[in-house]
């Protein structure tokens, strides 16, 4: 069994960094490793297509380079994927449209042991975390132990519910979804005014009162100091989408100018 990277560094209490990508192509994440500046990659794929073996090759390529991975998915069936992501070696979980406590539990079920203690609903599977071997092992036991859970705040439920969810043993962090949150409670396309960045602050302050670590999403690394003096210290950067948008916009942009004007 591989070491959690991310785990361990959550157990250590030390920062962590991470980047965005929807490409399922394992050499974006190779090119990230050769930065050697990030501790894990996050896959979003509630965001767009991608299949089984997709999953499998991401990670070879994130465990090149001694990286982290995390995989977003979709609320349903959250289940299923979540079990074939941590089978392919996804070593985090973000689950989307948590509401209650009762259903943060389901999502901490999902990842876990199926053992008396743990309470967890994932059993014994032959893939590919577990080669060579059957799985079941005490290895294999920690290894769904060590799973980061992780959970979108991004809900009108989830942020009235929010000290109950944050009371469930086994969810490690949680990310705000602004974006989500202010279609929830009737203000779409309004995640930064000043009314959902107050909410958006309740929820990291809580969330750090309580114990359970904040993750700020960002686009450029002077827009970590808010958060960084709200005393967070894991990070998201940049999406690659977007990163290729705006590359292309600006540069394609300036040539078109040049051209036109020639």
């Amino acid at each position: 069994m591989r070491a959690n990277t991310f785990r361990e560094r959550l157990n250590a209490g030390k920062p962590t960094v991470a980047t965005h990508i929807h490409t399922t192509w394992p050499s974006v994440i190779e090119a990230i490793g050769h930065t050697g500046l990030y501790d894990y990659v996050e896959f979003v794929g509630e965001y767009g297509p991608y299949d089984l073996h997709d999953l499998d090759n991401m990670c070879r390529a994130a465990e090149l380079y001694g990286m982290g991975s995390m995989i977003k998915i979709d609320q349903e069936p959250r289940g299923f994927l979540a079990s074939r992501a941590i089978g392919s070696g996804f070593q985090s979980v973000l689950f989307s449209d948590c509401r209650s406590a009762e259903e943060a539990l389901e999502c901490v079920r999902i990842v876990r042991p199926e053992t008396p203690e743990d309470e967890g609903t994932y059993g014994v599977a032959t893939r590919r975390f577990t080669y060579m071997g059957y799985g079941g092992s005490p290895e294999y036991v920690q290894a769904l132990r060590d799973i980061v859970v992780v959970l979108m705040i991004e809900k009108d439920g989830a942020v009235k519910n929010l000290e109950e969810i944050l009371e469930i043993k086994g969810v490690d962090m949680i990310q705000w979804g602004g974006s989500d949150y202010s279609m929830s409670v009737g203000k779409a396309g309004q995640r930064s005014s000043p009314e959902i960045k107050a909410v958006e602050k309740q929820v990291m302050e809580t969330a750090l009162k309580m114990g359970v670590p904040p993750r700020a999403e960002i686009n450029t690394a002077d827009q970590a100091k808010y958060y960084l003096d709200l005393g967070v210290r894991h990070f998201c950067i940049g999406t690659d989408v977007n990163i290729l948008f705006n590359w292309w916009k600006e540069h394609g942009g300036d040539l078109r100018k040049a051209v036109e004007s020639a």
